[in-house]
């Protein structure tokens, strides 16, 4: 199988530039909103736009690509004026794992020092920024009309990533049009994995031609960052990206995941 790179369907977009930006936001929600990221790449574009804060990254094989936004209801205050910060995301995981889930984490643009102030429950912390011009270009989310579309619960998806990975470093996602079914599936050198997700046991199911291989190492790592109790959008075609959609922070932050497809060769 050779890997499709996804970089085909990904162009920059146009870059803004401002100045402020504070907040006020629950650990959890900046939590999850940067492990949805982390994921897929060490250190990102931070758009602080005025009603939104937005991450869009592709990982450095053009092969698996995050969009994130985080609207400004989802903070106990915000305000921000369309400004661009780089960030490593380790270092900012790795202070805002130090908050309780309760907690509430306020951050601050210092523009003129290029670092961004962190506060948590009597805790500061100043992190020095990266020069968002030195950071790969944010990638365009590609106008795909996939034909297949299903809803499932996060910890369904999980048992099929979990199981797959127990006998393969690919995973096939798939639709069986007649029986209205949703297909997991993985083949080892000496193991198989099959789960079948009817429609009774989907939230939605949109039935069409879907049929992909992917690789389980980056669907892993997608599949972390996925809440359990998730209600995943997966949008599927024949040898085609699969999007994973779902929302976080009581429906105010949004997620879609992109993976190219492995291709099959004869």
């Amino acid at each position: 199988a050779v890997r499709a790179p996804i970089g085909w369907v990904f162009r920059g977009y146009r870059r803004s530039r401002g100045y402020m930006f504070k907040a006020i936001v629950g650990a959890s929600t900046l939590q999850d909103a940067l492990d949805s990221v982390s994921v897929l790449v060490d250190e990102c574009k931070i758009r602080l736009n005025e009603d939104a804060l937005s991450i869009r990254a592709v990982d450095p094989a053009n092969v698996g690509m995050v969009d994130l936004t985080l609207e400004a209801a989802a903070f106990e205050s915000y305000d921000a004026d369309g400004g661009v910060i780089g960030v490593n995301l380790a270092r900012l995981e790795d202070i805002a794992g130090m908050a309780g889930s309760g907690d509430l984490i306020h951050l601050e643009l210092d523009e003129e020092t290029r670092k961004l102030h962190i506060e948590i429950d009597g805790l500061s912390y100043t992190l020095a920024l990266i020069d968002p011009e030195s950071i790969r270009q944010e990638p365009d989310i590609p106008e795909l009309d996939l034909p297949a579309e299903i809803v499932v619960e996060g910890a369904q998806l999980d048992r099929g990533v979990t199981a797959a990975d127990m006998v393969s470093d690919h995973i096939r996602l798939r639709v069986a049009e007649t029986d209205e079914a949703f297909l997991v599936e993985a083949e080892g050198d000496t193991d198989d994995v099959d789960l079948e997700l009817t429609r009774e046991d989907l939230i939605a199911l949109t039935a069409g031609p879907a049929d992909s291989l992917f690789s389980l190492d980056y669907l892993k790592d997608m599949n972390k960052a996925i809440p359990g109790d998730a209600e995943v959008t997966v949008e599927l075609g024949e040898e085609f990206p699969v999007k994973l959609h779902y929302g976080f922070g009581e429906g105010l932050g949004q997620v879609t995941f992109m993976l190219a497809p492995r291709i099959q060769s004869d």
